[in-house]
């Protein structure tokens, strides 16, 4: 995988216009790349929440881009944008012993500032850092079905069973991270899904949902209980620590104001951001577009397209993924070792 390079001054028109111009694949290294620059410097503990939001906000440009100019280029992801299941695959075929993959579920850019500081100043090496991405739709399924186990729960017990990662002891948990310590078996090579930080975001779908999640990363992230945690799956091993997906901070987005485009958003996607479509269903063609539609290994589905959400019933949540935006889709991936 391609290491994020440093980008020395911020992209001005010019330079998006180039971005955007380059072959998809290239186009979409590129995004992930200055999504690395923009996400992962230094926050501060106590002002992570204004932070993090200053910076999902910057990003609004280039999502209003995908899916305005260069909505295309979402139809081509899955065959060219680096995806966290092929990164992962990659990595556990070139290491023969002692491998671990840590899943955080719907770890997103966001948090990325607590792992790499965390990590330095607890004298982890690392290895590869970067950004990588989910399956489409973005969420839990699709990524356990890409990795070769069907779903999350196949995992728990050592149940999991991939062509993909043979030999891989495999468990998940919502246990705190100080109880997971106990599954981590003495086995050269480990798989380990925790449903932390999805568990909490479900539960926090007020307008201020976003700041209890900043909070929650911070005490979670840089705590003595995650990395001792850490440290078990990586005495022996090599360690990647990813997601499934990110999620959106939707609290952030406008809302759809032309009637006729709310009610259709409602009416196929309640207060979700994608939905299973038959083959026969045809995308409403709108300019620029609401929706895609993509045939992706996962099925064919319609997807929201951007930063938009739409008043529905029991309103819409703060903080959601599924859809088309970058942060509902990037993700880190981080390989450590002690």
């Amino acid at each position: 995988m391609q290491e994020p390079q440093p980008e020395k001054a911020p992209m001005e028109t010019n330079d998006l216009d180039q971005l955007f111009a380059l072959p998809a694949n290239q186009t979409w290294q590129a995004l992930f790349n200055l999504l690395w620059q923009r996400f992962s410097p230094e926050l501060r503990a106590d002002i992570a929440d204004a932070q993090t939001t200053d910076r999902d906000r910057a990003c609004a440009k280039l999502d209003n881009i995908l899916s305005g100019s260069a909505w295309e280029l979402w139809q081509q992801y899955e065959a060219t944008a680096p995806r966290t299941c092929l990164a992962l695959k990659q990595f556990w075929a070139e290491r023969s012993q002692g491998k671990a993959i840590l899943i955080l579920d719907a770890l997103s850019l966001r948090e990325l500032p607590w792992l790499l500081e965390q990590a330095s100043q607890r004298g982890y090496a690392l290895h590869k850092q970067c950004v990588t991405g989910a399956e489409i739709p973005g969420d839990t399924t699709p990524f356990a079905k890409a990795l070769g186990f069907g779903q999350r729960s196949s995992l728990a017990n050592n149940k999991g069973n991939s062509s993909d990662f043979v030999g891989a002891f495999t468990d998940t948990s919502n246990l705190p991270f100080a109880d997971c310590k106990a599954l981590i078996k003495a086995e050269p090579n480990i798989i380990f899904w925790h449903e932390w930080p999805d568990s909490e975001m479900h539960d926090l779908a007020d307008e201020n949902g976003y700041r209890k999640l900043a909070k929650s990363a911070v005490n979670q992230l840089c705590s003595d209980d995650f990395w001792s945690f850490i440290e078990t799956l990586s005495t022996g091993r090599r360690l990647v620590i990813t997601a499934d997906h990110g999620y959106a901070h939707s609290g952030l987005f406008p809302d759809v104001t032309n009637r006729e485009q709310s009610e259709y958003l409602k009416s196929n996607f309640k207060s979700g951001r994608a939905t299973p479509v038959d083959a026969s269903d045809k995308p409403h063609y709108w300019v620029p577009p609401l929706t895609q539609i993509i045939e992706s290994q996962h099925g064919r589905y319609e997807l929201v397209l951007g930063r938009r959400k739409w008043k529905s019933q029991g309103g819409y949540p703060s903080l959601t993924h599924g859809g088309l935006s970058l942060l509902e889709i990037a993700v880190p991936f981080i390989e450590l070792s002690r």
